[in-house]
């Protein structure tokens, strides 16, 4: 995910998750075998009862480079969505927007995002689900405009451990339901049904994760992903293959 010379971006959002990859990052950076750049970029999206002070504050007091950009994407949102309808599909884009347009000001090699394991999860039956899609969220990933490396650091880490972590550190949580619309995400039941089935069935949500890593093209039904029109038997292609050599005699 990293290499020599990275400038990274690492988006802090001030939950426990964006804490631990920075923490985890600060801590790679002093041992890795390659040097590379970490700065901290929070979006103030001028949220109601946004704490502007609790990210600075720690940042720099930990002495890492820090950006805060501010953005009114709130008002838009509340502008376009309507009352009682989960803001986080559009929030979540325009939020996107804003990182991956400083991202290119600046010149960062990498976007770093705090996804983990469970979000990839989550994010597979969401697809599944409600978008048709066999599709979740990779630890390295290609923008679509093909300008940005994002890199998921801890996609492999469990929500539990990076919460007991957090704890540990005692970091400066910022809660994610400053705007309300929460409890109306999708996203919260599928971790309420992951969490059922993690309680109920020990290990399914780790099979669950080792399917997302084993995929068999040729046992799904996508054209585009593997050759269905062109299957053949060897039987069928050593006929070919007399039929071509005796043509050719």
């Amino acid at each position: 995910m990293i290499e020599q010379g990275d400038r990274i971006m690492v988006c802090l959002s001030g939950g426990a998750d964006s804490y631990t990859m920075l923490d985890i990052l600060l801590n790679l950076q002093r041992s890795a075998p390659v040097d590379f750049e970490l700065v901290a970029v929070n979006l103030d999206q001028k949220q109601p009862d946004f704490p502007e002070h609790i990210l600075p504050e720690y940042l720099s007091e930990a002495g890492v480079p820090y950006h805060v950009l501010e953005r009114d994407t709130y008002s838009v949102v509340k502008r376009v969505i309507p009352e009682g309808k989960t803001m986080c599909g559009l929030c979540s884009r325009l939020r996107r927007g804003v990182l991956y347009a400083f991202a290119k000001e600046e010149g960062f090699t990498k976007i770093a995002l705090g996804h983990h394991r469970d979000d990839i999860i989550e994010t597979l039956f969401l697809n599944m689900f409600y978008g048709g899609k066999l599709k979740a969220m990779p630890p390295k990933l290609l923008s679509d405009n093909n300008e940005h490396i994002v890199i998921r650091p801890m996609a492999y880490c469990k929500e539990r451990d990076i919460k007991e972590y957090a704890e540990s550190k005692e970091f400066p949580i910022i809660p994610c339901n400053l705007c309300g619309s929460q409890e109306h995400l999708q996203r919260r039941a599928m971790k309420l049904l992951l969490n059922e089935w993690s309680h109920k069935y020990p290990g399914r949500v780790e099979s669950i994760f080792a399917a997302v890593q084993t995929i068999v093209p040729s046992h799904l039904a996508d054209f585009n992903s593997f050759d269905f029109k062109n299957l053949a038997t060897n039987k069928k292609s050593s006929a070919n293959d007399n039929h071509a050599k005796w043509f050719r005699n």
